[in-house]
């Protein structure tokens, strides 16, 4: 079985609190992607609470976005439009999400239990490239270090053109497909 995970792909990170030209720019990529995918799709949703400007996240990043329930928080719409009941959210509270990870190996070996390959291969998208699509590229790896994972870059943005870059160098470093 393939995975494609969508990494908050929400409002504040594409036209909100913390967009860019280029998160919008790749929208329509990550439509397409869905669209053509042919597996199972988990979705990441930067998630923070009120009290986010007191957090360490916040101290260091004093901009409020992804704040639960709002509108920047919410999955973009021509996303959220092609997501199906089969799909699953995780709400994460920081940048990597050690639920992705346990996950992925619990999927993996319930396929294995049922006589079936398990997970074939991992394929990330989304923003944004130097934080969250690193940080849950590292985690889905180090799950399943023998399950290829794929960063398709034309579908990721970063926070700059260059730190997207240096990212995308620093998963080839670790075996990750780019």
């Amino acid at each position: 079985m393939d995975i494609l995970i969508i990494v908050d792909m929400q409002n504040d990170f594409i036209d909100g609190a913390l967009g860019t030209k280029e998160a919008k720019a790749i929208v329509p990529d990550v439509v397409k992607k869905i669209k053509d995918f042919d597996g199972e799709i988990i979705y990441t949703r930067d998630t923070h609470e009120e009290n986010y400007l007191d957090t360490q996240e916040g101290r260091n990043l004093p901009v409020a976005h992804c704040i639960r329930g709002t509108k920047g928080w919410e999955i973009c719409p021509q996303l959220e439009a092609l997501r199906s009941e089969n799909d699953i959210v995780i709400d994460k509270p920081t940048f990597g999400s050690m639920e992705l990870g346990e996950l992925l190996k619990k999927k993996d070996e319930e396929l294995r239990g049922n006589g079936m390959d398990g997970i074939t291969s991992i394929t990330l998208v989304g923003l944004c490239t130097d934080i969250c699509v690193i940080s849950n590229a590292m985690i889905s790896k180090a799950a399943l270090p023998e399950v290829p994972v794929y960063v398709d870059k034309d579908c990721c943005a970063g926070v700059t053109t260059d730190s997207h870059e240096t990212a995308l160098a620093a998963m080839r470093m670790c075996q990750i497909k780019c």
